[in-house]
């Protein structure tokens, strides 16, 4: 594509042409204030705090830079007084309908609208009048205050554009305008899959988790109960940018450290658990793929259950198609029930007097850990869920430096982990560990790809697949040899939903199918802090952070974890009728827009 050369603030400038003016601004260095855009996923002109003066050819009106595009010849002014009144003019108005109680704030400090004031220099309001005061939408995972929305429309566009889920949008008219799912419904009773992309692009605190801070705080001032903590993979490659270090920063030794310090009992990691899965999933799997090759019955393609957001979306979304699911629960809810029940019985205790607090990238593991499927000997699995953002606000509040930690170790036997179970936290990454896995078991081989990487379902393009074919077996796969098993990988509900469209019309050629519900994987979770700089960068650096994780290891196969196969001595086995008892579940039709059909499943939904 060509390019186009422009004059703005009497800087000669170049760029691709279709550019609009304010990414030939910034590409060329030269900063425009802005607050409802977001790169890649929302461009709307609905704030008009990019407001620029174009002075050839001449226009009348000042024009809004993010909806403009850049013309050969133009002659751009962004700094005008002009322009800059017209900014303060448009921030003020926006304020005098938010609510203003910013110490307050969840976001307070981190907050991109107060921050713009600061940079536009507002020191007050002129504009003060009538508002709307709207109730408070409590769910589980997700809370909407609509009282400090300034109708940006970024979470409306993250939700249609980029998950295709469309639960909210902009309801009522001029001043009366909000955002709300449809009908006003709450939204933990439409068919939101609480992902929580909505959250992490929100400029304010209009979209927040439901925070279980305090819940964990309590737990930990009990002295009758033993605490454990687990973090997730991504939560290791996330926490460091709550304290200033860059994106992809491994942090895994400080966050163990950290997690000591704030007083759990113990700190154990996901990562054994997100091994654990693979011998679940992996057998599974197996069993099926070996019914298939007999001639027998089975479901295919099987999918993934690690993501609790994605098996919300098949609930509403699917319902008909539930049987493709693993049943296996995902890594956190495994860990819990291994908790209570077997590590309960190794110190003595009893279930009860169990407290498990997972540590995660996602605000749906706040709804999950609330299924009643998700619950053992009479007692939930985790307890409590906090994001990686809780977490540092935890790690603040109680005082500790998290830079000055020196590394420290999980605690064992439940804190030993192989490579396979780091690459959890990025989109391909599940489907690699269990392929590393099954391949091997069926062959006596290790996976033949380089560094045992399947390149193929690498990167984030919306759907990828690879081919495995089986070749030279051991004797009691000999079904098997010259099968090509199929595999694809999505990240996103756009892409789940094109392979669920395929299996529904019957045309999906795949045999093993991986969905993670959030773009590009658990590393972007909506729980993960939110980036300073474009996301698309932010989550290349993060999932890089993973696979060099992972490369670090001596131990890169689930089946190596020798903590892992300990377990399994005294366990049973992977697939034996404890395993289905406690780390296997199943999922449930639930319909959308309030048609929940489980009454069992109670979201707790409230106005404050």
């Amino acid at each position: 594509m060509a390019d186009i050369r422009l004059i703005i603030n009497g800087k000669d400038c170049i760029a691709p042409q279709g550019s609009t003016i304010l990414q030939a601004a910034e590409l060329n260095g030269i900063h425009i204030p802005k607050l409802c855009y977001l790169e890649g996923i929302n461009k709307y002109g609905a704030c008009r705090i990019c407001l620029v003066e174009q002075m050839m050819p001449p226009a009348k009106n000042l024009q809004a830079s993010c909806m403009v595009e850049a013309q050969e010849g133009m002659i751009i002014e962004t700094n005008t007084p002009r322009v800059r009144e017209a900014r303060r003019t448009m921030y003020e108005l926006l304020l005098s309908n938010h609510a203003q109680d910013c110490l307050a704030c969840v976001r307070n400090q981190d907050c991109e609208f107060q921050a713009l004031g600061r940079e536009l220099g507002i020191s007050g309001n002129h504009y003060e009048g009538e508002r709307i005061e709207y109730p408070i939408d409590v769910s589980e995972s997700i809370t909407r205050n609509p009282n400090k929305c300034i109708l940006c429309r970024r979470c409306i566009s993250v939700c249609k554009n980029i998950q295709t889920t469309a639960v909210l949008g902009a309801e009522d008219r001029g001043f009366k305008t909000h955002v709300s799912p449809a009908f006003g419904l709450p939204i933990g009773a439409s068919s939101c899959a609480f992902c929580g992309q909505c959250v992490e692009v929100c400029p304010v605190g209009a979209l927040t988790e439901t925070s279980h801070k305090d819940r964990v705080y309590k737990a930990l001032a009990e002295q009758d109960k033993h605490v454990v903590v687990q973090p997730a993979p991504a939560v290791r490659v996330g926490i460091g940018e709550c304290f200033g270090l860059p994106p992809g920063s491994r942090a895994t030794g400080k966050l163990a450290a950290a997690l000591r310090r704030m007083g759990f009992n113990n700190v154990f990691d996901t990562n054994w658990s997100a091994d654990l899965t693979i011998m679940e999933e992996g057998t599974e799997f197996l069993e099926r793929f070996k019914a298939v090759l007999e001639g027998k019955d089975a479901v295919l393609p099987m999918m993934t259950s690690c993501s609790p957001g994605w098996i919300q979306f098949i609930e509403k979304n699917y319902p008909d198609q539930l049987a493709h699911l693993s049943t296996c629960k995902s890594p956190h809810e495994m860990f819990g029930a291994v908790i209570k029940s077997y590590y309960a019985e190794k110190i003595g205790t009893t279930p009860d007097d169990m407290y498990v607090v997972s540590v995660m990238p996602c605000t749906a593991k706040k709804t999950e850990c609330a299924r009643p499927e998700m619950m053992n000997d009479g007692v939930p699995n985790v307890d409590a869920v906090i994001t990686t953002r809780e977490l540092g606000d935890m790690i603040r509040e109680m005082g500790i430096d998290f830079l000055s930690l020196p590394d420290e170790e999980f605690d064992a036997p439940l804190g030993l982990s192989t490579g396979a179970a780091d690459i959890f936290g990025v989109t391909g990454g599940v489907m690699e560990a269990a392929l590393r896995t099954v391949y091997e078991i069926i062959t006596g081989r290790e996976l033949p790809f380089d560094g045992l990487h399947v390149e193929p379902i690498m990167g984030v393009k919306q759907i990828k697949e690879a081919t495995i074919r089986l070749e030279d077996v051991k004797p009691e796969w000999k079904a098997a040899e010259g099968f090509e098993v199929k595999v694809a990988v999505t990240s996103g509900f756009e892409g789940a939903r094109i392979l669920m469209e395929q299996i529904k019309n019957g045309e999906s050629p795949y045999h093993f199918i991986e969905v993670m519900g959030c773009p590009g994987g658990c590393i972007t979770g909506g729980g993960q802090p939110r980036p300073k700089e474009d996301i698309r960068i932010v989550r290349q650096k993060r999932i890089d952070a993973l696979y060099s994780e992972d490369e670090s290891k001596a131990l890169r196969k689930s089946h190596e974890n020798p903590s892992l196969m300990a377990f399994y001595e005294e366990w049973g086995g992977p697939g034996c009728h404890r395993s289905h008892e406690y780390l296997h579940t199943h999922y449930v039709p639930r319909g959308i827009v309030g048609q929940l059909t489980d009454e069992n499943f109670v979201v707790k939904d409230q106005n404050n």
